[in-house]
């Protein structure tokens, strides 16, 4: 079985688009998701990134992951992806994109079991829920498939206000979200978010709303981006912990 075929075709059509999510099979479509992510991290919100190919978000990852994408069958665009490091690859490469920020110690013994998650984007037309839900549903599959056991990601959240928001954020989150102390990780450029935080009610981006629906853990104190600019936090998802519903919704057929 081919690495696309791990990954079985799904669709969803709506009233204007038919959507289509899988495994890029060659370098020619991971180009097209690193082209995406150029356009979103680097036109629109301003990051600092490394393009080995003008106009591309690259790093010395991507040869290394697998490559969920959407596609508009409609106008043939790429419109979101998610980047997938397995844990083989992972060694092969020396280590994890989420090491970069945070000392991943405490998880040590879970390496062999952890699949990493990241660059996850959609195309500013297309964020109306079906993208994400396709993205989500790839990724359920890939998991399951594959027999990993943890999914871990750097979840990211804006610091165009100073780094207020994503304080109240993490605020809110100390409690119940938090993981067990075991698989605490420590940040390498600690966000000093009790300076930050003003109690303001927080605005949780969708993605970390769905990543704790689902029943992942937030495993420590933010981490500080220069790069894109954003407070991150480090997420861990036991399948064994996931939230039952999520796993009746996203290994249903994606049909609409």
């Amino acid at each position: 079985m081919t690495t696309a075929e791990l990954v079985q075709t799904r669709s969803e059509t709506n009233q204007r688009h038919s959507l289509h999510v899988a495994l890029a099979r060659d370098e020619a479509e991971i180009q097209e998701a690193q082209r995406l992510r150029y356009k979103v991290f680097g036109e629109e919100l301003g990051a600092r990134l490394s393009c080995r190919i003008p106009g591309h978000d690259t790093d010395h990852f991507d040869p290394y992951c697998d490559h969920l994408i959407v596609r508009d069958q409609q106008t043939g665009k790429v419109v979101g992806t998610y980047r997938i490091l397995p844990p083989d690859a992972a060694r092969r490469i020396g280590g994890y994109y989420s090491e970069g920020e945070f000392y991943l110690n405490r998880l040590h013994h879970l390496r062999d079991r952890i699949v990493e998650i990241g660059r996850s984007c959609i195309h500013p037309d297309y964020r109306n829920g079906a993208v994400i839900a396709l993205l989500w549903s790839g990724l359920a599959e890939y998991m399951v498939t594959r027999g990993h056991d943890y999914l871990i990601g750097c979840a990211s959240i804006g610091m165009g206000d100073g780094g207020h928001n994503a304080s109240n954020i993490y605020s809110q989150l100390t409690g119940e979200h938090m993981a067990p102390l075991e698989y605490r990780v420590f940040p390498r450029h600690r966000l000093p978010f009790e300076h930050l935080a003003n109690g303001q009610p927080a605005t949780i981006p969708p993605l970390i709303k769905g990543y704790l629906r689902a029943g992942a853990w937030v495993c420590g104190d933010p981490a500080w981006d220069p790069d894109f600019n954003t407070a991150d936090l480090l997420l861990l998802l036991p399948m064994s912990k996931i939230n039952p519903r999520y796993v009746r919704h996203f290994m249903a057929p994606a049909t609409a």
